[in-house]
């Protein structure tokens, strides 16, 4: 059953107190990742966002890397994350040093 709780909830910049700048491993990690990924054409209008992550940690939690990796989709791809209406996040554990992301964009 699916439960409703009537509240507003929080965005990021809500939730936290202060500036938040960027940490020399996520500025190594975004361009990386912008380095590696493809040249993809993303519709217009409302997105749907497909995640699978392989971590070689159990203790990982699913939804830690999801909104850097979606920020740094919406730089490379120039589409603005508020409009992905849906996502799709799954978890594999793999051998330490196989670690990946994998991921779809595509029109809802």
């Amino acid at each position: 059953m699916i439960q409703t709780l009537n509240i507003k909830t929080l965005s990021v910049n809500e939730a936290w107190t202060g500036r938040r700048f960027k940490t020399q491993a996520y500025k190594d990690y975004e361009r990386a990742v912008l380095f590696m990924l493809p040249t993809l054409y993303i519709p217009k209008g409302k997105l749907r966002l497909e995640l699978v992550y392989g971590f070689s940690n159990k203790a990982s939690d699913i939804d830690n890397p999801t909104k850097s990796f979606q920020d740094i989709l919406s730089k490379k791809y120039g589409f603005n994350d508020n409009m992905i209406y849906e996502l799709s996040i799954k978890k594999e554990i793999v051998k330490k040093g196989n670690e990946f992301v994998k991921f779809k964009i595509e029109a809802l």
